[in-house]
């Protein structure tokens, strides 16, 4: 079990793709998984092509927090006071989860339209370098170089990592954390043009062995980060 996490961190430290499939018994989907720090334009496309699901970046909570990054969900809450009709669409009730992580959508100001493979990835990669800025402590206007709406979904991961929510954002998060990189990853869901569906762990272990590209599961993760924030605490007590 291991050895697969420890594959998935050589990946993330070299700023190379890695292959995360989160549950049977949740989404049942494998995710392209690339440190936003590292996204280059042929990255996007990558995902665009090989993934073809939403690319976003998923971001630490602490991280959020410090650049003031709501949750979309609390956004138009607050807007449905304002503009009643939003009420129903508030309204929460997808099958495999108890809220969403969805936060803004945003391009960088140096972009154009802001969805080609070049302003994606300059986005992207942007925000990999700020969230390791605010993580050091260090401060930073969010502002100044973001605008919303834009291209790229920002994912907040719930705030105790693989335990309050354990999704692609949580896991992809961790996996960072664990490899002491940027805690922001660009993730993009796997899809099947043939069957309209997820594509399945079967075709996406496939994928990842002709890739070169390791694949590690979401148990794997979890079993693998307890133990390291077990090892973390001891140290920082």
């Amino acid at each position: 079990m291991s050895e697969n996490v420890e594959e998935a961190l050589k990946a993330f430290r070299k700023g190379e793709p890695v292959l995360i499939y989160d549950f049977d018994d949740r989404e049942g989907e494998t995710d392209i998984a690339i440190p936003a720090e590292s996204v280059e334009w042929r990255d996007v496309a990558l995902m665009r092509k090989d993934g073809g699901g939403l690319i976003c970046v998923a971001i630490h909570p602490l991280a959020a927090d410090r650049l003031g990054l709501p949750f979309m969900h609390d956004v138009l809450s607050f807007a449905s006071e304002k503009f009643d009709k939003l009420k129903s669409v508030v309204h929460f009730d997808i099958k495999y989860d108890s809220r969403s992580s969805f936060s803004l959508w945003v391009n960088h100001r140096d972009t154009f339209t802001g969805i080609t493979d070049i302003d994606r990835a300059l986005t992207i990669k942007r925000i990999g370098e700020v969230v390791n800025h605010v993580m050091l402590g260090k401060e930073f206007d969010f502002g100044s170089e973001f605008r919303s709406p834009g291209h790229v979904a920002l994912l907040r991961a719930a705030s105790n990592l693989t335990y309050d929510r354990v999704g692609q954002t949580e896991l992809s998060v961790a996996l960072a954390q664990m490899a002491g990189i940027s805690p922001a990853v660009a993730i993009c869901e796997m899809l099947d043009d043939r069957t309209g569906k997820a594509l399945s762990k079967k075709d996406a272990i496939e994928y990842a062995e002709k890739r070169g590209f390791p694949f590690v599961e979401g148990k794997e993760i979890v079993s693998f980060y307890s133990g390291f924030k077990e090892i973390e605490e001891k140290l920082f007590i």
